[in-house]
């Protein structure tokens, strides 16, 4: 598998599968996932949400608009999900902080992490986007998890019971493609 200039050199029961992650995402009783679409997490997650009843995909123009939408779901006791990239995550910093760190609110969101290589850290990625994000979601308070492997998955429920149980925003950092 080809991830960039980089060969993924993971097994493949160790690969990330978008069913395992989309599951999670149900077990965690998301109803609503709002979406930029991202090439990162496009084929294997996106493309099967938008052809399933459940959760109920929403197509965003802006990822501060999905952090608003998400802000007014968990206003009526609906859980969601934003699911973009780091490049909107970076774009979106403003309402995040004012919306979901200021008010403390259960902000889900499963970011993408374009052009970060396989196995490498995030902070170690030679690409300046990627090696910022968890050092921005630290100096902000926001819990984070790194999801890249496929055992990885079974971060996803947690965290997000966490963030709606605590009223806290939290990020799933996708560092890899799933299947």
């Amino acid at each position: 598998m080809q991830q960039g200039a980089n060969v993924d050199v993971r097994k493949p029961e160790g690969l990330l599968r978008g069913s395992s992650i989309i599951a999670e995402i149900k077990a965690s009783r998301i109803e609503f996932v709002l979406s930029v679409p991202d090439i990162t997490t496009s084929e294997g997650l996106l493309r099967p949400l938008s052809q399933s009843a459940a959760p109920r995909l929403i197509r965003v123009c802006k990822e501060d608009e999905g952090v608003g939408i998400c802000a007014g779901l968990s206003y009526t006791g609906r859980r969601s999900l934003l699911l973009i990239q780091q490049t909107g995550l970076l774009d979106s910093l403003n309402a995040v902080r004012g919306v979901a760190v200021e008010y403390g609110l259960p902000i889900c969101m499963m970011v993408g992490l374009l052009q970060k290589e396989p196995g490498i850290p995030p902070m170690q990625s030679r690409h300046y986007g990627v090696r910022i994000v968890e050092p921005i979601l630290e100096a902000m308070g926001i819990a984070y998890r790194e999801i890249e492997e496929e055992a990885d998955v079974a971060k996803i429920r947690p965290a997000i019971d966490d963030a709606y149980v605590q009223s806290r925003p939290v990020v799933l950092l996708i560092g890899a493609r799933p299947a």
